[in-house]
């Protein structure tokens, strides 16, 4: 079997931004069967919940980029092409190691 990657989706206050991101990511992750259990919370929580892998928008990436393992920035909350490219970019890198 193969890995499900924790994956914590997260804004600054952990409610609309991120649970809006939360749906799609999750729609991308069902629609396209990626090994993902997705959560959400306030992005100051991912250091301690240690994911494998944090989104958010990206232009919280330099926040937070220090703290976790890995991380994307999402331009576009709505655009399901680039979660997706950017969520199969990271399991090409996963792949690799």
């Amino acid at each position: 079997m193969s890995k499900i990657y924790s994956a914590l989706v997260a804004c600054r206050t952990g409610m609309g931004s991120s649970m809006m991101l939360k749906i799609k990511v999750g729609q991308v992750v069902r629609e396209n069967k990626l090994p993902f259990d997705v959560s959400h919370d306030v992005i100051d929580a991912a250091k301690g919940l240690d994911p494998d892998l944090l989104i958010t928008m990206e232009d919280l990436v330099p926040d937070v980029k220090d703290d976790v393992r890995d991380i994307i920035g999402i331009r576009d909350l709505t655009d399901k092409k680039e979660i997706k490219e950017k969520l199969q970019s990271f399991l090409s890198k996963q792949d690799s190691n």
